[in-house]
């Protein structure tokens, strides 16, 4: 009788997968890239004063759902509401109309119009 070679398993993973395996994740089409969620952001994690690290702007995020910013070379200071928006504090400026979404980086650091903003 002749027997066929045992079945071997050639399957390769990429860094993703095999990270995915070692944290204990998969995703619900197998093995693969898994999209990673963004941040849902609190107030807690934004109120407080902003600035970038050579100074050229600056953010006041308050409880009460307002903020005041300063931009080096602009004369009028953008001031106004905010909103939370899932992973962005989104700001709409009172006198222009503009909105600006602000995004959450990583801890401690915000995102806002190619600027990053660090807690003063």
């Amino acid at each position: 009788m002749h027997s066929s070679p045992p079945q071997v398993d050639t399957t390769i993973l990429d860094a993703a997968a095999m990270l995915a395996i070692a944290m204990g994740r998969t995703n619900d089409d197998g093995l693969g890239v898994i999209p990673q969620r963004p941040r849902a952001i609190t107030g807690a994690a934004v109120v407080g004063a902003w600035r970038s690290s050579d100074g050229s702007v600056k953010l006041q995020i308050k409880t009460d759902g307002t903020y005041a910013g300063e931009v080096a070379g602009r004369r009028k200071r953008p001031q106004g509401t905010y909103r939370i928006d899932g992973d962005a504090v989104v700001l709409h400026d009172d006198a222009s109309g503009l909105s600006t979404p602000v995004t959450l980086v990583h801890e401690g650091e915000l995102e806002m119009a190619g600027h990053r903003l660090l807690p003063e």
